[in-house]
């Protein structure tokens, strides 16, 4: 996720996204931008959503490097719907995650137990957290829909405070301008946000992801059943349900935009065969794999459409000022550099890609939003592939226990 002007890696198992916000007006300076040819998604097919990046749906806040689309969401069979743009799309996530205050005269079931309602808790490194009901909905997405879909509806809850062990004196996302989208949609690598690890059978003390909370408070962790868990929307698509596929056109530099496509399934129709000139990496247990850098091997990398820029570890690329860009590079002149991406099925592959001084960047280009040059620092042993990795690349990420187009290794991967 996000922080203003600070990259923010996800410390849970649900979400391991960055981003940044540019409040307008923050950094002002006259500059250019070069331009960028948009890929639109062809009209009429049902598996493809149209993304763009366009600075996020706050008004006075960019929010740059961070793909948006609109998902329409409806009470379980029934024709009342609210659609809501400005969902930040999220490859290193999973499950449908939305602000309450954007789907204000939407009336969805809520999960309980035993009489307490069930509450979704993620946090991020930052301190930062998003609390609220996991509640049922359709989610219709192009021509897709995923039926009685768990997921998480975002807000402060009424009568009684977030549960310590989940906001932990941080600060609260569960709002737009802190948020800086009305919503996430995790397409990742997993069909859940938890998995058998919040399942009543893996005994013990729940974790603190889920929470069943009574009217006044008295929230305690919860294990709550695979089946019912906060769902990647695209596992309970009737088709095309075994990964994705993010299409964004080459940015050369900095752009105003960049409109591409989500495109859902792999080898499950004409536009989203995997290529053979594609390189598909397996995923560890972890769900990642090793990125070769700088005579460092980086064992838990990952591509993540959520993250806007490219963070990794190197001590010797100055960190820009902490009052203007905390935790993205600033060096004095484009580094031009590369890094190998390897997994344990052997699959291997070089990546060219370049880093500005962020600082200059957001200066030269104040009403830019794309931007292929963006990057950060990181935790030991992490190469995190964020939004800039995605231009000019179709990346296709499987989807764990879905079938796989036949040749290929099982599920979880990435390809590009």
């Amino acid at each position: 996720m996000r922080k203003p002007l600070l990259p923010v890696a996800l410390a849970s198992t649900s979400l391991r996204s960055v981003g940044l916000f540019v409040s307008l007006g923050l950094l002002v300076a006259c500059g250019g931008h070069s331009s960028s040819t948009a890929q639109v998604p062809p009209t009429g097919t049902t598996n493809v959503q149209q993304i763009v990046v366009n600075g996020g749906p706050v008004s006075g806040q960019r929010y740059p490097d961070a793909a948006f689309t609109s998902v329409t969401i409806c009470a379980p069979k029934s024709t009342n719907c609210a659609t809501v743009d400005g969902i930040l799309v999220d490859t290193g996530s999973f499950g449908l995650r939305i602000l309450k205050s954007a789907i204000p005269s939407l009336s969805l079931p809520t999960l309980s137990q035993s009489g307490s309602t069930i509450y979704n808790c993620v946090s991020f490194v930052d301190n930062s957290f998003l609390f609220g009901q996991v509640a049922q909905a359709d989610v219709k997405i192009a021509g897709e829909v995923a039926s009685a879909a768990s997921i998480h509806v975002a807000a402060d809850p009424t009568g009684f405070a977030v549960p310590a062990a989940c906001s932990n004196g941080g600060v609260d996302a569960d709002n737009q301008q802190t948020l800086g989208a009305n919503g996430i949609l995790g397409v990742g690598a997993e069909p859940e946000d938890c998995g058998l690890a919040c399942d009543p059978s893996a005994g013990g003390q729940p974790p603190a992801v889920y929470f069943a909370c009574g009217t006044t408070g008295n929230c305690n962790s919860a294990f709550v059943s695979v089946s019912q868990q906060v769902v990647n929307p695209v596992v309970r698509f009737s088709k095309d349900n075994n990964g994705v596929l993010v299409k964004l056109p080459t940015v050369n530099g900095v752009a105003a935009t960049a409109t591409g496509s989500l495109i859902f399934g792999i080898g499950t129709q004409t536009n989203n065969m995997l290529p053979t000139t594609a390189t598909v990496f397996t995923l560890d247990s972890f769900g990642n794999f090793t990125t070769h850098f700088n005579n460092q091997a980086l064992t838990r990398s990952f591509i993540d459409s959520g993250s806007n820029g490219l963070f990794f570890p190197d001590s010797a690329i100055p960190q820009c000022p902490a009052n203007a860009a905390p935790g993205f590079y600033c060096p004095t002149t484009t580094l031009n550099l590369s890094a190998q991406n390897s997994s344990q099925s052997g699959a291997s592959n070089t990546v060219n890609f370049s880093i500005d001084n962020a600082v200059n960047v957001f200066n030269g280009n104040p009403t830019a939003d794309a931007f292929s040059n963006l990057g950060g620092s990181s935790g030991s042993g992490t190469f995190d592939w964020g939004l800039p990795f995605f231009y000019g690349r179709t990346v296709f990420t499987s989807i764990n226990g879905q079938p796989v187009p036949t040749g290929q290794p099982a599920a979880p991967w990435w390809a590009y």
